[in-house]
């Protein structure tokens, strides 16, 4: 396959707009990940590419031709579901060579396949059990082979990780990123998890409320979010936010009630250009450097709440009003209303308007 493109899709469910004059195109061979809280509009999306659901408006294209009217099952995709959807009577041999039987393909070429996609995904051992007998990691590994052995254009996968538990989701991220390279097919991923985005995608395509909010690679979403949803939505722990106002004097700076951050001259150029005074400050917890001690330009805090989570300490900290989460080594050791002082990187600071949510900087 060359690429799926969808050009102004639209999809209806009586008076709820699922998915909004959506515009995007997936490359051949891409991994593309659709990230986006609950009710975003993935499923949705994934559905109408796969012919589950008839949009409304707008068009789908595989490798130039429109698939609109084309059945399901003419459209050579495999869709890979949130719940495995596995044949409870019939063996793990038997699940993955279903699609094949379907075609009538050859005994002999099915065992090939069947045996192949197994080896692939380390599960020859279970080829003669049930579904009930394998575990939720097992059993997604199964549907993951079921899909391949079609060999189809593209591979659709609706949050397929969400049931299973930390250490396999883990391991599962590996194996998929793994697969894709293998197969070199076009991977169309949907999720709410950003960890997964960022750890397997070739590029994110961030939706909400059914309209698309950013697309690129994992670093550009992160480091250049374009309004203050995907800010929020990417990066663990959440993007903080303070409220401030732009002083253009001699020392141009930002300021808010109990800080205070000299701005760089393409910082001032930038907020003089959107003649913008008042502003939302974004600030991530790993561009906060915590000090015992004052230092020129930190601001004065308090400790709040402390979550030693081993590798790192995330500390929750109130300076003036404004409540901010910051990330710290393990070693440094705070006890909750400890004085602290807080030095924020201003190379790395975000500036969105306060009233569109669109980034400034």
């Amino acid at each position: 396959m060359s690429h799926i493109s969808l050009q102004n899709l639209t999809k209806r469910f009586d008076k709820v707009i699922a998915v909004n004059e959506m515009t995007l195109t997936l490359a051949d061979r891409e991994f593309l990940v659709l990230l986006g809280p609950s009710g975003a509009g993935k499923t949705t999306t994934l559905r109408c590419v796969a012919g589950l659901e008839k949009p409304d408006a707008g068009e789908i294209y595989f490798d130039d031709q429109p698939m609109n009217r084309v059945p399901p099952a003419e459209r050579d995709v495999a869709f890979v579901f949130q719940t495995y959807a596995l044949y409870p009577r019939k063996t793990v041999y038997e699940n993955i060579a279903s699609p094949l039987q379907a075609r009538h393909v050859p005994k002999a070429e099915i065992d090939a396949s069947v045996r192949e996609v197994a080896r692939k995904l380390h599960i020859e051992r279970l080829l003669e059990r049930r579904p009930n007998q394998l575990s939720g990691g097992e059993q997604q590994r199964v549907a993951l082979c079921r899909a391949m052995v079609r060999h189809p254009r593209a591979f659709l996968m609706d949050e397929p990780l969400t049931n299973l538990d930390f250490k396999l989701r883990v391991e599962m991220r590996a194996e998929l990123s793994h697969l894709h390279r293998d197969l070199a097919t076009t991977f169309f991923y949907v999720t709410n998890d950003q960890i997964e985005a960022l750890s397997m995608a070739d590029r994110i395509a961030v939706l909400n409320q059914g309209r698309l909010q950013q697309v690129g690679t994992p670093q550009q979403v992160y480091d250049h979010p374009v309004n203050r949803f995907v800010a929020s939505f990417i990066g663990s722990p959440t993007m903080n936010f303070v409220k401030g106002i732009f002083v253009n004097g001699a020392t141009p700076h930002l300021e808010g009630q109990g800080w205070s951050l000299a701005v760089s001259s393409a910082t001032r150029q930038t907020l003089e250009a959107a003649s913008q005074n008042e502003v939302t400050i974004g600030i991530r917890p790993e561009d906060i450097t915590l000090l015992r001690e004052q230092s020129n330009g930190a601001w004065k805090g308090e400790v709040y709440v402390v979550e030693p989570l081993g590798d790192r300490n995330i500390f929750d900290l109130r300076v003036g009003p404004n409540a901010l989460r910051a990330k710290a080594p393990p070693t440094l050791l705070l006890e909750a209303g400890s004085p602290i002082w807080v030095q924020v990187n201003p190379e790395r600071i975000h500036i969105f308007d306060p009233k569109t949510e669109k980034a400034l900087l």
